[in-house]
């Protein structure tokens, strides 16, 4: 109780900038035991903006980036007499995916009308399903693994309630200066996939695993971009904590979160923000609350002590939606044939995971990686295609390692990167025709991040960073480094077995980090003996 009161105030007003949300997520969960004392329960509700040329129920474009208010038919302007079409490519989309994620199809489902008015809609009601949706009671494998929080990936699911089809409504802006608010009616009609997830998660890292492993899927689908920053993908994160045994908590809604990494944080911190509050003697509101990447906390918006009334009805202006689920019927009435779409299936992330593990024999944790990433994924394919002699192991090592630590450091988004499956694998050839070191290698993705047109060959012969392999030149090296340290080699001879490092960093320094440094050891220590 006394730490909880030390460190709620912290929470409440420190700025997150100075202090990694996720570190000090972590700290809170070792001072106050959550995984003894408390039980985090957490809930995702996903919207996904199905990767089609027209929207959901009008033949309206659906490109981003549209100028305001160009890609806007009658319909979703709600002008008066127009009738909403519906779009067969959004529905075999999401029956796609439903199938995907192991859900059962629906033969029949409904379309409704769930009424409230903002002025981006102008109808007063969104079209979605609620009573009979398109899919229901699915479920979604993944591993969760970070490095730095876990030691190794473990399983996890979690299941699916229902997956329903529903347009997008429009955008305000908000003019401060004018006192204005504007419409942008081009996201109004945009066709999604709500898929609604059970309260089954038990942490924010839990939380953004499902949320990769779904993109992933989508992805390799087709169905969805999942390009957060453009709005493609939505997360909203449901969380409440209660002690074991006793009935769930009070729950708070996450919304506004912009990416994966901000799942996990916003859902940590939100839970740490309630353990310290009950801690405390304080109480939880049920209300929404959207995620400030500015301070990384979440910030009220609203509270839900009164349940808005939606006042669903029926659709009567689209029929019932019926597919065709029996592959021995004769398609009489051009139904949606779902037997043909699950023939149509291609290779999902898992099954590339298990393919990769077994065919090369490389660890799992390098596998998630790597395919977790599309960019990964597809590089390490051409580069082994292309020259089927090439190490697997030692390319899926220098993709997760070396090529994404430069990657990070020069904050280059994977999608963006102009390093070409070709030069990383003449980067490859060079690293196992052992011409150059691990270290220089990483030098070589920096000078192709500067010069894309140039190749690593050239990069290599130009700044002559061919590795030294010699074993006359590297004893000399070897032996002009414990000359000049004579004093640290006979502490090391006394005892001080980690003065070692310190040979290895100056040679390492000595020749511009060429050395092989494997060869290199094994001499430092024949002389040092």
């Amino acid at each position: 109780m006394e730490l909880a009161k030390c460190i709620y105030p912290f929470i409440k007003t420190s700025p997150e900038k100075t202090r990694p949300a996720r570190l000090f997520a972590t700290k809170v969960q070792e001072l106050l035991k959550i995984g003894e004392n408390w039980k985090p329960v957490v809930g995702l509700e996903v919207h996904a903006q199905i990767s089609a040329k027209s929207k959901l129920f009008s033949g309206a474009g659906t490109s981003f980036g549209s100028p305001i208010n160009s890609a806007v038919s009658f319909f979703d302007a709600a002008i008066p007499g127009t009738l909403p079409v519906l779009n067969k490519r959004c529905v075999e989309a999401g029956i796609t995916t439903a199938l995907a994620l192991s859900c059962k199809i629906n033969e029949v489902s409904h379309f409704d009308r769930k009424h409230y008015f903002y002025a981006d809609l102008p109808a007063g009601y969104q079209i979605t399903q609620q009573r009979k949706p398109l899919a229901v009671d699915g479920i979604l494998h993944f591993n969760v693994f970070t490095p730095g929080i876990h030691k190794q990936p473990y399983p996890k699911h979690s299941k699916i309630k229902q997956l329903q089809l529903e347009q997008d409504s429009g955008r305000s802006l908000h003019d401060e200066e004018t006192k204005r608010s504007l419409i942008d009616l081009n996201r109004a009609g945009l066709p999604l996939m709500e898929l609604v997830f059970e309260p089954d998660l038990e942490d924010g890292e839990e939380a953004a695993a499902l949320v990769k492993e779904l993109c992933a899927i989508l992805l390799r689908l087709g169905t969805c971009s999942c390009k957060m920053e453009e709005g493609a993908f939505r997360v909203d994160a449901n969380v409440s904590v209660n002690r074991p045994g006793e009935p769930l908590g009070v729950r708070t809604e996450i919304k506004n979160i912009g990416s994966v990494r901000a799942v996990a944080a916003a859902v940590n911190f939100e839970i740490e923000r309630q353990v310290l509050m009950l801690e405390d003697g304080l109480e939880v509101v049920n209300e929404t609350r959207s995620w400030n990447t500015d301070t990384n906390k979440t910030v009220s918006m609203r509270d839900k002590e009164v349940k808005q009334d939606y006042r669903f009805m029926p659709e009567p202006n689209l029929p019932p939606l019926r597919v065709h689920l029996d592959s021995n019927l004769e398609n009489k009435y051009n139904l949606i044939d779902v037997p043909f779409l699950k023939e149509q299936l291609p290779e999902l992330p898992e099954e590339s995971r298990r393919n990769l593990v077994e065919k090369y024999a490389i660890p799992r944790e390098l596998v998630l990686v790597i395919v977790n990433e599309p960019t990964l994924l597809e590089i390490f394919s051409k580069v082994l295609n292309d020259r089927p002699n090439r190490s697997a192991l030692v390319i899926a090592k220098v993709l997760v390692n070396s090529f994404l630590e430069v990657m990070n450091k020069n904050k280059i988004n994977l999608d963006n990167c102009p390093i070409t499956p070709e030069q990383f694998g003449e980067a490859i050839d060079l690293l196992e025709t052992r011409k150059i070191n691990l270290l220089v290698l990483k030098l070589v993705f920096e000078e192709l991040l500067a010069n894309p047109q140039s190749s690593p060959e050239k990069i290599v012969a130009e700044r002559n960073w061919y590795q030294i392999v010699d074993e006359e030149e590297l004893t000399k090296i070897c032996q002009k480094i414990l000359e000049e340290n004579a004093d640290a080699a006979r502490k090391y001879k006394l005892g001080k077995k980690q003065i070692f490092n310190f040979f290895k960093k100056a040679i390492v320094k000595s020749t511009d980090q060429r050395a092989d440094m494997k060869k290199a050891v094994e001499i430092l220590k024949k002389l040092l003996q």
